[in-house]
């Protein structure tokens, strides 16, 4: 009698202390948080501007080719007709692709979009790509 009381005894103990779980887990948060978590990322944003180097952009794709010299022929050839375009080789085996220009807008790229078209007449676009700037022209945005 003794051993069924104190398992009688045990088991409604382990019960009382057990936890129910309802599988929803409520979360009561300061609504002020939110704002110091804006606050904080616009003066990121402040502090950070001047020293960006790079952002979303425009390139002028020329050339894609597994033929190396003509990717670098084709490279030396833009730089002495335009060398305010700054050429980028990227090489993704097995094909070099030329890439020239920082254009913030495509509106920008487009005069040197025709005439690169005029000299390559198959295989040049205009593509999103990061760019670089100088930090004064990245604090103008």
């Amino acid at each position: 009698m003794k051993k069924i009381f104190i398992l009688v005894l045990l088991f409604c103990v382990n019960r009382s202390f057990a936890q129910t779980d309802s599988g929803v887990v409520i979360v009561h948060k300061d609504p002020r948080v939110d704002q110091l978590i804006k606050k904080q990322i616009q003066i990121n944003d402040i502090t950070t501007r001047d020293s960006r180097r790079n952002v979303a952009g425009f390139r002028i794709m020329v050339i894609s080719s597994s033929d190396r010299n003509k990717v670098f022929s084709t490279k030396a050839k833009i730089y002495q007709q335009y060398p305010e375009l700054k050429p980028y080789i990227l090489y993704l085996p097995p094909n070099y692709k030329l890439k020239v220009g920082n254009f913030k807008t495509q509106e920008e790229a487009q005069p040197y979009f025709d005439r690169l078209l005029k000299l390559y007449p198959t295989g040049v676009y205009i593509i999103h790509d990061m760019i670089e700037v100088k930090p004064e022209k990245a604090a103008d945005n």
